[in-house]
Order: structure tokens, then C-alpha cells, then sequence
């Protein structure tokens, strides 16, 4: 195949220079670490025309809304008025690298690029103190747009075909100003406000980066089940954006991924092979406009897949109106919802391991954890629990510590108390830790047959499941009873235990160094090169 990767376009600050502006070289993004000392933060200049400086002046920082790999985003009052308002919270130490500063100054300077439009989120102000970077935005409190289709209990052709619509035109709206979103998912649109009719916004524009016709990229960003097959191959335009947007409009009819595996290399091969499934439940009785729209967004060849404009001239979206509103049945909202109950099911499992830790078991978990907290505050950032394990000889990923995290970080407040950390070891132990493991399955394997059958399944989660249990249940014992005999084995239930989260968690859990590599590794595959 030769060199598949395509030679990147010249970088320049900020990313490749937006339409008409004058272009300036980078400098070599790892020539400095920014973060040497506490004395070097103060030092930092991220914005180059903010707002102000003091936000505390003008505005009442409140309860955590969210956080992010660089960012917390807050409740944020402001002062004169007394509106509500989000703001995303960027610590400067977090910025190590000149790339990592580039970012957050294109990401400020494309919400300022974009005109305001009812569907993107709107930047009001910026401001910039010695320790972090403040972007004030407008504040959606309706919640994610999956959150909505399990609160509803039934979805429509109808109500996919509106989604779909106003996430297309935001792509519109971009690629016709020279930006290419590059990171399109569910959990990046919010919506408005509560009401049924609320609009639904774009929040997140982190990856985002301008573009000029023609121009093409390599660097490999974005989730993963999102991702178009040119940027495995690191080769991409805007062309990109309508793929994951196609992805969304899948997962919204039938509640999965087009290209979902066990392993990050099964998602990308899928992904490269791109063949798109229709014969599972509920594709059957989803209409033929709609399933023709979904092949032409999710078409592998960029040249040939449809612009946001032939998008929105599609039948299906132009009589939107007309779609079907028939439920396409509990499938797509339980699908959905047996993944918060799977990881539900894990959580119980290593609550049962902690309570048969040994005392040296337990000390030399506290003792680690008092290692890792630097600041003695009893608590562990992300960063501190990365560092720290790495340091003291677990070999573990970005992308697997944030799994770590979010499965331990029971209050949601982004660390972890010594209570929380021990669930996270026993989670690095378990591989290694057979022991541990039968203990906990010997929990759900009440009767002693070696075997966890429904009934116990269904008595062990009793508080955790809602009302159409019979149905999440049956799909937790298929996805782990790989031999299909309608009960876990120990062999199973260990495979599960050790095996990643799941889809919607993963996709914003894997790092781009992860993906990064493994795209390297698949490109060099013979089998897959006639497919690339």
C-alpha cells in the first residue's frame, strides 16, 4: 500500500489559518513544558484578547455541571443581572505543551468565528487569571440528547428525522465557515431547556479546527465509534463530520453503533470494512428513505458521500414532518438502558471484592494512596492518579485510568477519596486477582451451580433495575453468555469483568494517543489494506 498516511498541511498557530487570515509558522509544539513549577503558571498567556481578567467580578462561580480532560464546567451566575450561565474552567496546568494552549485558543477563536446560530451554544464572555482560562457560555439544562430518548420511553422515525435535521445544518453551518467540527457525538449536543420542544445545541468545539477547501489533515481526533474510515487512514477533510453525523442518526434509529466490537482494534477494522448492518431489530420496520439516507452518509468513500446540503435536500429530512411516528418499539430505549444497568452490574461485583480484601490488602492500598496524593488533601485528581500509578509500576492508559475513574468516582466530584480508590485498585487487582473474582461471583451464584441464572442476576440487581427489567435483563445475559446456554458461566462473568465499558462510556474515554497507534497498526495490516 505504501505510505498511506497522507503528508499533514503546513500547521500554523491555532491550526491551519481561517479563511482570509494571515498565516503564521508554529513553533515546535514540544520544544517547551509549561507546567515545570507552580512558579511557571502565572507565566502562561492563553487568550489574546479576553474579556477580562478577574471573573469573580462579574460573576458567581457555582456547583460542578461537568469536567473534562482539561476543563470543569460550572454553574455560573452573573452578578448584575442575576442569568444563569455555564462556564468551562480550563486549569493552566493542564496546558504542559504549546499544542495544548494552541487548542484552547482555537476553540475560543471558533465560537467567536461562528455567526450565532439557535442550534450552536453561544460564547458570551472570556477571561483569563494567572491559574486558569474562563469561557462563559449559554447554559443548556435540558440534558443530553440520549438522556432524553431513555426519559421518553419511545422513539420515532419522526423525532430521529428532527434530530438528525438540526444536527446537519449545525455541520452546514460550520463547513460553510470554514470549520470542521471533527468530534460530532450525542453527548456534544444539549438541549435548551426541559420542554418537549426545547432546542437542541452543539456545546463542544475542543477538536474543532479550520479548514480551507482542498486542504487535508492526518492528526487522528474524535471518539471512536464516530470516526470516519479516512481518519484511521489520516487523510480527511469535512467530509468527516456527515459520517458521524450518519453514525448518530444509526444509533438514534436502532440504539447501537453501526461499527461496535469488544476491542478498540475491532471498532476501527469494522470501521474500515464499513459494512452497515439492517437486519437486526428495529431496522425491519424503519422506513427506506431513512435507511437509504444512513447508507449515503455512511458511504466509505469521501468523494461519494452526500455535502450537509444533499443532507437536507434528502426525501426522509425534506418531509421530515411526514416521517412515521410509530414507536420503533422498547428495543432502542432498553438497548440503551442495559448499558447503565451492565455497569451497575460490575460496580456491584467489586463492591463484593472490596469486602474480602485482606488487612495487608487493604493497607497497601491506603499506603499507594498516600503516595499518589501529592497535595495531602485526601483526595486524587486524574492527573495525580495517571502519574502515580504509572510511577509506581502499573502500566495503565489514559484511556483505561479514565475508565478507572469514572467507575470509582461514585459522588461525581471528578476525585477520589480513599474510599473510592480502593474500588479502582481492586479493578487493576481483579486481573491479576482470580481469587478475588470467584468471591464475587460466588455472590450472584446464590444456589452454588457454578452458574449466574437470571433469577439471581435479577435478585442481586432488584434495586438498581427499572420497570421493563425482564427485558435489560435478558440483554445483560445474552451480551455475556457467549455460549448462549441462558446462564453465566465463571469463565463469562470473568471475561466481562475484565473487558472495557461500554459503547457510550468508551467513546469518551479513549485518548487520541491510543487510537492514534492502533490506526498505525491497522493501516499495516495486509488484510485490511485492500478495504483502506
Amino acid at each position: 500500500m505504501g505510505n498511506c498516511c497522507a503528508s499533514s498541511p503546513k500547521t500554523y498557530e491555532g491550526g491551519p489559518a481561517p479563511p482570509g487570515n494571515p498565516k503564521k509558522p508554529k513553533p515546535n509544539p514540544f520544544s517547551i513544558d509549561y507546567n515545570r513549577g507552580p512558579s511557571s503558571v502565572g507565566k502562561i498567556a492563553v487568550l489574546s484578547d479576553p474579556t477580562g481578567h478577574d471573573i469573580g467580578a462579574f460573576y458567581d462561580l457555582g456547583r460542578e455541571l461537568g469536567r473534562g480532560e482539561f476543563g470543569i464546567t460550572y454553574l455560573c451566575i452573573e452578578k448584575s443581572t442575576g442569568t444563569k450561565y455555564a462556564c468551562k474552567s480550563i486549569s493552566k496546568k493542564k496546558l504542559r505543551t504549546q499544542v495544548d494552549i494552541e487548542d484552547v485558543k482555537r476553540e475560543v477563536d471558533i465560537m467567536r468565528h461562528l455567526p450565532k446560530h439557535p442550534n450552536i451554544v453561544n460564547l458570551k464572555d472570556t477571561y483569563e487569571d494567572e491559574s486558569a482560562v474562563h469561557l462563559v457560555m449559554e447554559l443548556c439544562e435540558g440534558g443530553e440528547l440520549f438522556d432524553r430518548i431513555v426519559a421518553r420511553g419511545h422513539y420515532t422515525e419522526r423525532a430521529a428525522a428532527v434530530v438528525t435535521k438540526t444536527i446537519v445544518e449545525v455541520v452546514q453551518m460550520c463547513h460553510r465557515h470554514g470549520v470542521m467540527h471533527r468530534d460530532l457525538k450525542p453527548e456534544n449536543f444539549l438541549f435548551g431547556n426541559k420542554k418537549e420542544n426545547a432546542p437542541l445545541k452543539a456545546i463542544d468545539f475542543g477538536l474543532s479546527i479550520f479548514f480551507q477547501p482542498g486542504e487535508r489533515f492526518n492528526e487522528i481526533v474524535g471518539s471512536p465509534y464516530y470516526m470516519a474510515p479516512e481518519v484511521l487512514r489520516r487523510n480527511y477533510g469535512p467530509e468527516i463530520d456527515i459520517w458521524s453525523a450518519g453514525v448518530i442518526l444509526y444509533i438514534l434509529l436502532c440504539g447501537v453503533p453501526p461499527f461496535w466490537a469488544d476491542t478498540e482494534q475491532g471498532v476501527a477494522q469494522a470501521i474500515i470494512k464499513s459494512v452497515v448492518d439492517f437486519r437486526r431489530e428495529p431496522w425491519p420496520i424503519v422506513s427506506d428513505h431513512a435507511k437509504d439516507l444512513v447508507k449515503q452518509m455512511l458511504e466509505p468513500d469521501p468523494k461519494k458521500r452526500l455535502t450537509a446540503q444533499e443532507v437536507l435536500d434528502h426525501p426522509w429530512l425534506r418531509n421530515s414532518k411526514k416521517a412515521p411516528d410509530v414507536s420503533l418499539g422498547e428495543t432502542v430505549r432498553s438497548r440503551l438502558q442495559q448499558f447503565a444497568v451492565m455497569n451497575k452490574f460490575k460496580k456491584r461485583a467489586l463492591k463484593v471484592i472490596a469486602e474480602h480484601l485482606t488487612i495487608d490488602e487493604v493497607a497497601g492500598i491506603k499506603d499507594l494512596f498516600d503516595k499518589l496524593d501529592l497535595q495531602q488533601k485526601g483526595e486524587i485528581t486524574l492527573e495525580e492518579l495517571k502519574d502515580g500509578l504509572r510511577k509506581h509500576g502499573h502500566d495503565v492508559t489514559d484511556s483505561d485510568a479514565r475508565v478507572l475513574m469514572d467507575a470509582a468516582d461514585v459522588d461525581g466530584s471528578g476525585t477520589l477519596d480513599l474510599g473510592e480508590f480502593m474500588a479502582v485498585s481492586i479493578h487493576l487487582q481483579k486481573i491479576e486477582n482470580d481469587e478475588h473474582l470467584r468471591k464475587a461471583f460466588a455472590f450472584f451464584d446464590k444456589n452454588d451451580s457454578g452458574f449466574i441464572e437470571i433469577e439471581e442476576l435479577s435478585e442481586s440487581l432488584a434495586n438498581e433495575l427499572g420497570p421493563n427489567h425482564e427485558e435489560v435483563l435478558n440483554a445483560i445475559v445474552g451480551d455475556v453468555d457467549t455460549d448462549k446456554d441462558g446462564k453465566i458461566s465463571y469463565e463469562e462473568f470473568s471475561n466481562m469483568m475484565k473487558a472495557g465499558t461500554d459503547w457510550r462510556k468508551a467513546s469518551r474515554q479513549y485518548s487520541r494517543e491510543r487510537f492514534n497507534n492502533l490506526s498505525r497498526n491497522l493501516l499495516q495490516d495486509p488484510a485490511l489494506q485492500v478495504a483502506a
